[in-house]
């Protein structure tokens, strides 16, 4: 995969959460994660980051949206449930991409909005944990974006559906 990214969040307030989005950006391969008005208490981080993301990947703080400084030609993406957004599916993720999600009682605020290049939305009847949310954003990259083959129809690689119902799963 070409490019990089970097997933972050506005206002975060569960430092469980952080640790989540943390430990999953590495999995992911992200370039760097970042907070933006965090409110978290950073001893708690490692409880829920066992793969200690920390010593791989970068977490840059800012106190506000004014003060967040991203790469030259990094798009900022807002993942929002908002009528103006795209329905991420639809979505064509840029080669350079910063993932801003809202905090998790909240939306973005108007500051962080208008900074955006563009808002999508994960298309669910209601808002999802933000850690989640963070995860489904980096893996539909992961799969616009990873060179990834066609996917095989069942007859191509998978059992047919009554020898996998007599078996069972593996």
């Amino acid at each position: 995969m070409r490019g990089y990214f970097g997933v972050g969040s506005e206002r975060i307030s569960k430092a469980m959460n952080l640790g989540a989005v943390l430990r999953t950006a590495h999995a992911f391969n992200a370039s760097f994660v970042f907070t933006i008005g965090a409110q978290h208490r950073a001893k708690e981080i490692v409880n829920s980051d066992t793969s200690h993301a920390d010593d791989h990947v970068p977490l840059y703080e800012w106190a506000s949206a004014e003060e967040m400084r991203l790469p030259k030609g990094c798009a900022l993406i807002g993942v929002e449930l908002d009528a103006r957004a795209v329905d991420l599916p639809s979505f064509r993720h840029p080669p350079q991409a910063a993932y801003l999600l809202g905090p998790e009682k909240g939306s973005l605020s108007e500051a962080a909005a208008k900074r955006c290049d563009y808002l999508v939305k994960i298309p669910t009847k209601f808002c999802v944990n933000l850690s989640v949310a963070a995860a489904l954003v980096m893996y539909d990259r992961t799969l616009a974006l990873g060179g990834h083959p066609p996917r095989v129809r069942p007859t191509e690689g998978a059992p047919p559906v009554e020898d996998w119902a007599r078996r069972g799963p593996r």
